[in-house]
């Protein structure tokens, strides 16, 4: 074996060894007694995006949110191969999994931009706090001007751009998004895509629950497909046929769901 060949195999073998950033063995969710997805297992890699699909009720957002430790769920979830599903929702974010829930109640509207940031960054370690702060900032430069005003006054797409930013400024390994494009208009939806190809780049792994099918195709490595709280389907882009997607979409009468 020659020089390079030897090279070669190590770094096959050490990419073999490395742990996702996100793992999830069998996770179930539900609210009280009634179960609403089950038995879900899935990966998200470094530097990955993976796109969570489905109609309405299909269980991506309580998928996410017991992966956040907001809903009650059962299952293994690891993130860099830590162990967290034992762990609270504070605690998990600390690990490195942030969680952007869907809607706009994600910052706090009677604080100012800067605070809600501050807030986030406390995740982070102490020393590198102001430094992801101004990481942040570079990420989302039309948050500069409105530092000082009240996260209230923004519009939709300004406060889902801090929500985001909140999340990033603790330094996560793994960024959980529920339906980010809900709502937004598409200059914001492009602004989001750029930023999410930025962040693999950065080698945050991402997963994100979606029902804009045209936005999760822009950006996603990966798809995982969940209906009725089950996954159905997985693939890559060429992997999972459009006309799988599309009937996941249909319920049995062929309306949408």
């Amino acid at each position: 074996m020659t020089t390079a060949d030897e090279s070669a195999a190590r770094t096959r073998a050490a990419s073999a060894t490395i742990e996702p950033a996100l793992t999830c063995e069998g996770v179930s969710a539900r609210y009280g007694r009634i179960e609403v997805c089950r038995n879900i297992s899935l990966t998200v890699a470094e530097r990955e995006v993976v796109t969570v699909l489905g109609p309405n009720g299909a269980g991506k957002s309580s998928l996410l949110g017991a992966l956040g430790g907001q809903v009650r769920g059962a299952g293994g979830i690891r993130v860099g191969g830590h162990r967290i599903e034992a762990l609270p929702a504070h605690r998990r974010a600390a690990a490195g999994l942030a969680l952007v829930p869907e809607g706009r109640g994600n910052c706090f509207g009677s604080l100012t931009v800067r605070e809600n940031l501050l807030l986030g960054a406390r995740l982070a370690p102490r020393n590198e706090r102001d430094t992801v702060y101004a990481e942040v900032l570079d990420l989302f430069p039309g948050l500069r001007s409105r530092l000082s005003q009240p996260a209230s006054a923004l519009s939709g797409g300004e406060q889902q751009m801090l929500a985001i930013g909140m999340a990033l400024a603790g330094r996560p390994k793994v960024l959980a998004l529920d339906e980010p494009s809900q709502g937004l208009a598409p200059t914001i939806l492009r602004d989001l895509t750029r930023l999410f190809a930025l962040l693999r780049g950065r080698g945050i792994g991402l997963l994100i629950a979606e029902q804009n099918h045209a936005f999760a195709a822009a950006m996603a490595d990966r798809f995982v497909v969940i209906v009725g709280g089950e996954l159905v389907a997985e693939g890559t882009r060429d992997e999972l046929r459009r006309d799988v997607i599309a009937a996941a979409y249909l319920s049995k009468d062929g309306e949408r769901s």
